[in-house]
């Protein structure tokens, strides 16, 4: 169902704030033919705004015959943000939301979230800052939990890196505030199978390969994420911990080479 909160009620309602937000200018993020998302501010708020404007049947069928149900809209954003929120996993508040069309191929939509102030995303603290054993432990811990909370819930993020939790600055060292964002091609179900399971794990330790993080680093995640001691859990569930090492490490190949020799010694 089409929204717009009462903060963004001067960019109109339906065709109106489509409109409205497909022609607004903003500092680009991403932008690829059938989708852009920008940042922008108005009445002296900050928000994020995703615009999709069709992905076209050549893209529908490509998805289809890989057996992936493809993303045609920006429903799929606000479907994960909303079951999120079931779940009391911190993300993004949208404040506006759009979708105009019968035909999946050509169909318009956009949603629209408040930006999350004085926030970094765990990429840029690991490569800006020096983040103390004690506080690395906390963000392991948290983002284990998260993580665990988000997929015992059905959903499984797809995209799911460093980058896309983000700390809210002044907290770390105390009790981090995370919040879990871009949840453009996450996947609801009732129960997410394995292999999805696998691929975020997987793409969580790939984008850790570079933040410097130590062998119990590894292990406290293992342990949190699992609900088990790490000897039980690497027993237990040696082909789930396996496929992961493998597939992050095949990530990191494929993107960069040679593993870190510091990642290399642990596995």
């Amino acid at each position: 169902m089409n929204f717009t909160h009462a903060e963004l009620r001067s960019l109109g309602e339906d065709q109106a704030l489509f409109s409205s937000l497909a022609a607004m200018e903003g500092v680009t993020y991403r932008e690829v033919a059938s989708r852009r998302t920008y940042r922008f501010e108005l009445d002296g708020a900050a928000y994020f705004a995703k615009v999709h404007y069709g992905v076209g049947w050549a893209e529908i069928f490509k998805n289809l015959t890989s057996l992936r149900l493809p993303i045609v809209d920006a429903s799929n954003e606000l479907e994960a943000i909303r079951r999120l929120e079931t779940l009391d996993v911190p993300t993004m508040t949208p404040v506006a939301y759009v979708c105009l069309g019968a035909n999946p191929a050509n169909r318009h939509s956009a949603i629209v979230t408040k930006e999350l102030p004085d926030t970094v995303s765990l990429e840029e603290l690991f490569l800006t800052e020096t983040v103390s054993a004690p506080a690395r432990r906390k963000l392991v811990g948290e983002v284990a939990r998260l993580t665990k909370r988000m997929h015992e819930g059905g959903i499984n993020h797809r995209d799911l890196y460093i980058c896309h939790f983000h700390l809210r600055r002044g907290t770390l060292e105390s009790s981090p505030d995370l919040y879990v964002i871009d949840l453009h091609r996450a996947q609801c179900r009732s129960r997410t199978p394995t292999r999805w399971l696998v691929k975020d794990v997987a793409g969580l330790f790939f984008s850790t390969f570079d933040a410097g993080l130590t062998i119990r680093d590894y292990l406290r995640f293992v342990r949190r994420y699992s609900g088990k001691p790490v000897n039980r859990a690497l027993r237990e569930d040696a082909a789930f911990w396996q496929a992961v090492v493998e597939r992050a490490s095949r990530l990191y190949r494929n993107e960069f080479g040679d593993l870190p020799p510091a990642i290399e010694a642990m596995i």
